[in-house]
């Protein structure tokens, strides 16, 4: 009896034994295959999405926002190769973004209907799920560079309107007048009271070389917006996100929908709980989703691997990519 006892606990444990030698054989195989399919380094941007028609978006007006995209890619692409961060190539890209007037985006950005301007700004760090924005402010030049400072020299997560600004010039920002912001072509659109969100809003994706991602996210908000009101874009979840074992993300669009149906983490969480793919969960809450809720825009993502994806239901959007397989291009339309 004791013999077949100790013959069934042998069975049993040479049994594990193969088994965890196949289970580690097979993890060890699949690292090799994802190591082997992942990009070294990866970054995408927006510049907004919108009803872009060929009235409003001459040639030579295209061939300026494509030129811009270039500029800024070529920013964070720069950092990436370098060797620098994931966070450092979002907010310097951003940053490109923010001071070139043709994106709704610090200098660029649209008038409220009482004729201000007011910004919002977001970044995440995929690596610690940390995060940083500011809502409503009217003379910080840069604010992606705020929303980073919140998130590392702040217990907070989301400061507004005075207080952040307070806060940046404690900490040393690069303050200017409201009056920095002024753009003829902005105010001329409030004049016309164009009613729709505006082509513009920025954002950036990026995976950098220690497999570590990023995402951040800069608006004016909407033209003629009213009671201060605040859209996704510094809203973490909504229209920015980044999780190491995920993707990164970043929104463009009717905020008020990107808020309630929490765009940007959704396409995480289906890739961390349902197994999709970044574009079947991009795709799925873009293009299903949102439009069947009656929202419009865009977002574009990066998984850990540097897979790109930038799905969109509106008739453009202003977006590039590039990875380290040299692999690059800028798109208005489909």
């Amino acid at each position: 009896m004791k013999l077949r006892i100790s013959i069934l606990i042998g069975l049993i444990a040479s049994s594990l034994l193969i088994e965890s030698c196949i289970n580690k054989t097979q993890l060890s195989v699949k690292q090799s295959v994802d190591n082997k399919s992942r990009q070294e380094w990866a970054i995408v941007i927006h510049g907004g999405a919108g009803a872009m028609s060929t009235e409003n978006l001459t040639p030579e007006l295209k061939n300026e926002y494509m030129t811009a995209l270039t500029a800024a890619l070529e920013t964070g692409k720069k950092t990436l190769i370098e060797g620098g961060s994931a966070l450092d190539a979002v907010e310097k890209t951003i940053r490109v973004m923010e001071d070139n007037p043709l994106f709704n985006a610090g200098k660029g950005a649209v008038f409220t209907h009482d004729g201000r301007n007011e910004l919002d700004a977001s970044i995440m760090d995929g690596s610690n799920l940390a995060a940083g924005s500011v809502a409503g402010v009217t003379d910080i030049r840069n604010p992606i560079t705020a929303a980073r400072t919140v998130m590392t020299s702040s217990p907070h997560v989301m400061l507004t309107g005075a207080g952040a600004s307070q806060f940046a010039k404690e900490q040393g920002l690069e303050i200017v007048s409201p009056s920095y912001f002024y753009t003829d072509r902005r105010f001329n659109e409030l004049q016309e009271v164009i009613k729709r969100d505006k082509n513009g809003t920025v954002g950036c994706c990026a995976l950098d070389k220690n497999g570590n991602l990023a995402a951040g996210t800069s608006t004016g908000g909407m033209t003629n917006k009213k009671y201060n009101r605040i859209g996704d874009a510094p809203i973490i979840g909504a229209g920015t996100y980044a999780n190491n074992n995920t993707c990164a993300v970043s929104a463009t669009g009717h905020g008020e929908f990107f808020i309630r149906w929490t765009v940007a983490h959704d396409i995480s969480a289906l890739m961390e709980y349902k197994g999709l793919s970044l574009k079947e969960a991009s795709e799925l809450v873009v293009n299903d989703k949102l439009v069947k809720a009656g929202g419009s825009g865009g977002v574009i993502c990066v998984d850990k691997s540097g897979n790109i994806s930038m799905p969109f239901n509106s008739k453009g959007m202003f977006r590039g990519f590039a990875t380290a397989n040299r692999k690059e291009e800028v798109f208005v339309y489909r």
